[in-house]
């Protein structure tokens, strides 16, 4: 009989002892009430359903939610996908307060981005995901708070864009781009106008160097492999012959008029 005592008390130890990992936590309840936390580690609770525990993994868990389908507030449909991060940091509130504490988060997730999407223009969406990402972990933070979870991140991943606008974009894009080009260019062509004018200035107030300029430039095309053939001819030569054709035209005048 005493034997029979002692294995039945074994047996009811035993039965009590429960396990939890360094990453979970086992909420206790005792005939129906909340009683507090056990673990990590080895544990014991009154067996035959006088208390029972409900283990949770507080690890930081990871949901993709599947592409949505919504509508910017400037009209434009796009397809999203998103990445929540969560944790929980209250193991009794995600068992207590909240039926399943995973599908309530991403359903919660999915009605925070359709709603954070539709608030925002395309152009705010494609360029600041930061400011949305912020937004979106924003939105669902309250109430996850009071379900013991912490979201860590929520991140848009992916944007997917009708392809009309996206051959829009494409063209918009070249616009910008064939703009900034001409604008180089004029800009390059403004400058190399002022050099060359004080350049031109220069020499023409030193002759010397106007003459230099121009043996440099017959050595340039000497250079060249080509059939080309340069003549120069010096800056006086041209100031001497205006000259003699403004004198000849000077005497051709006189003489008209003597000779009626």
């Amino acid at each position: 009989m005493p034997l029979v005592l002692i294995v039945a008390a074994v047996v009811v130890l035993l039965s009590g002892l429960r396990i939890a990992q360094e990453y979970q936590r086992g909420v206790l309840f005792r005939l129906g009430r909340y009683r507090g936390l056990k673990g990590p580690g080895l544990f014991w609770i009154i067996p035959f359903g006088i208390e029972t525990t409900r283990i949770i993994d507080i690890r930081t868990r990871t949901i993709s939610a599947e592409q949505q389908e919504t509508i910017t507030r400037d009209s434009v449909t796009i397809k999203v996908n998103a990445v929540l991060w969560y944790r929980v940091v209250d193991a009794a509130k995600s068992v207590i307060a909240v039926s399943s504490a995973g599908d309530a988060v991403y359903q919660l997730a999915l009605t925070g981005l359709r709603n954070i999407i539709g608030q925002h223009d395309l152009d705010e969406v494609l360029q600041d995901r930061d400011k949305i990402n912020g937004l979106l972990r924003e939105t669902i933070a309250d109430s996850t708070g009071r379900w013991g979870i912490e979201v860590e991140r929520f991140e848009m991943k992916d944007v997917e864009l009708p392809v009309a606008m996206q051959q829009v974009m494409a063209m918009q894009a070249e616009a910008i781009r064939e703009k900034r080009a001409r604008i180089i260019k004029a800009e390059a062509e403004l400058e190399a106008s002022v050099k060359l004018a004080a350049a031109s200035a220069q020499m023409a107030g030193n002759p010397a160097a106007l003459e230099l300029r121009r043996m440099q430039m017959v050595s340039e095309v000497g250079a060249e492999n080509n059939s080309t053939t340069v003549l120069m001819i010096p800056s006086d030569f041209v100031t001497l012959s205006k000259s003699l054709s403004e004198y000849v035209q000077e005497l051709a005048a006189k003489r008209g008029p003597a000779q009626g």
